[in-house]
């Protein structure tokens, strides 16, 4: 699970004074609304994922489970009913984002996924450990 990036660190990897507050800011801002948090918890038998998607509909949400990496897509679009209204202001709109994690032994069967009240929460069972290293004598 190490390369779970968590969504409030991604302005802060690269430093760039004197100029700091002018970069961060926007960089901050940008990443904020294109990612959602994403909890993983190991339940013992089984890995517990939860993502807040507030505002996001079944259809739009695109979870793959491909040798171990679990991805959560989204793709956020707006009806052209609200396309046709004259905003003055809006900060809403459309967006889509990917987050990822690896689990090393996670299986490929048994899995659930339940969209409620904006949380996506993602049940995938845990498998036995399989050996994956092969001993090479040396001659």
């Amino acid at each position: 699970m190490t390369t779970l990036i968590p969504r409030n660190r991604y302005g802060r990897s690269i430093s760039r004074w004197p100029f700091d507050d002018f970069f961060d800011m926007p960089l901050a801002r940008v990443n904020a609304s294109d990612a959602f948090n994403m909890d993983v918890e190991d339940a013992g038998d089984a890995y517990v994922v939860t993502a807040e998607l507030p505002g996001v509909t079944r259809d739009q949400i695109d979870v793959e489970l491909n040798e171990g990496r679990l991805s959560i897509s989204v793709e956020k679009t707006e009806s052209e009913e609200k396309k046709a209204k004259n905003y003055l202001y809006k900060e809403t709109g459309e967006w889509s984002a990917t987050r990822g994690v690896y689990l090393k032994d996670a299986a490929t069967s048994g899995l659930t996924a339940k969209l409620e009240d904006g949380m996506l929460t993602i049940n995938i069972p845990k498998q036995d450990a399989k050996a994956n290293v092969t001993k090479v004598s040396i001659d």
